[in-house]
């Protein structure tokens, strides 16, 4: 290696350099750290063994200036569902990293914490937003001042047309409830979510509604989406109902874990011979051998890869009309209910 060619792996070299260094334009050079960008063959070898030479990475910060994007996602999520969105984030993350964007993750301990967090977001200057929260209209409001595209994950804007994937919890609900009153049961609970969880409540709802349409009943206990909330909601339907519950609807699958083990430790029930208990979302330690939870399995797959592409094309296109793509669940009878 010349001497030049030393100083410049010290100081830090540019794509002038690289490009001097491989005898091409400067503007092949960008061409070939580009996504995409069209670069032939031979010429793409001649810059990368430069590069390597060099020891050169392209600024993602300088490009960032020169295009006026950030290439950084953030993505606004709820831990009190800690089971299910960590595949979510890895599905977001990857599919997010395919396209040369970055991601910032925003957690929040409540959905009703989203404005504390909304502050940071503005300073990173995101080129978009994936939010699985719960956001009023004006929160929605000041994504659009800021002219920062927005898909809701697993909900809808409330009063307010977004881009937005959903699974539909409704019908899976419904699907539960059917086959445990045509299983028999007499006797219902609920475990929701916390009040301020969109997705608990919707799945409470649908869940409540339609054992009320079939003639029953239920009792409804608050949890908060872990496995202790489980236990002790059970604790509480089984005061309430003089120990009579014989079908359990979780809002999610730890509840619904924490349940069956409260059921076998703390009454000594057989599950599911004397207490039927059924959750949602599909995780998996719902699917090991102690519990095998009937659930509806949300497609998490298709769910991301979708607000994926409609976020992409909303920060390629921001004129783009909102739109909601609905995802059916898929019922998974385990041995933790009966249905019929």
């Amino acid at each position: 290696m010349t001497k030049s060619v030393s100083q410049k792996v010290r100081k830090g070299a540019t794509s002038y350099d690289v490009a001097r260094q491989a005898g091409v334009s400067q503007s092949a050079v960008s061409r070939c750290f580009k996504k995409g960008a069209s670069v032939a063959p031979r010429t793409r070898e001649k810059i990368l063994a430069a590069a390597r030479e060099l020891n050169y990475y392209p600024n993602a910060i300088a490009q960032g200036l020169i295009t006026r994007r950030s290439n950084l996602v953030a993505i606004i999520i709820s831990n009190l569902t800690n089971l299910y969105y960590p595949e979510v984030l890895a599905e977001l993350t990857q599919r997010l990293s395919a396209q040369g964007i970055r991601v910032l993750l925003f957690s929040l301990a409540a959905e009703s914490d989203v404005d504390e967090v909304l502050d940071q977001v503005w300073r990173y200057r995101v080129d978009g937003a994936i939010v699985a929260a719960r956001l009023h209209p004006e929160q929605l409001a000041a994504f659009a001042d800021r002219g920062v595209p927005v898909v809701l994950y697993n909900r809808i804007g409330e009063g307010v047309p977004v881009a937005s994937v959903c699974c539909d919890s409704i019908s899976g609900e419904h699907a539960l409830v059917e086959g445990l009153v045509e299983g028999e049961h007499q006797v219902f609970g609920i475990v929701a979510g916390p009040a301020d969880s969109y997705v608990g409540e919707e799945r409470v709802d649908a869940a409540r509604r339609k054992l009320q349409e079939l003639g029953r009943s239920c009792a409804v206990v608050r949890g908060n989406f872990d496995y202790a909330s489980g236990d002790a909601a059970l604790k509480e339907l089984m005061r309430i109902t003089d120990r009579k519950l014989d079908a359990l609807i979780c809002a999610n699958d730890l509840m619904a874990i924490g349940a069956i083990d409260s059921a076998r430790i703390n009454f000594g029930l057989e599950v599911p011979q004397d207490l039927s208990v059924v959750g949602f979302d599909g995780v998996g330690p719902a699917t090991w051998l102690a519990y095998q939870v009937t659930t509806i399995r949300q497609p998490v797959r298709r769910m991301t890869e979708a607000a994926v592409a409609m976020l992409v094309e909303r920060i390629e296109k921001p004129e783009l009309s909102p739109e909601q793509r609905l995802f059916a669940g898929e019922l998974l009878p385990g041995s933790s209910a009966r249905l019929a």
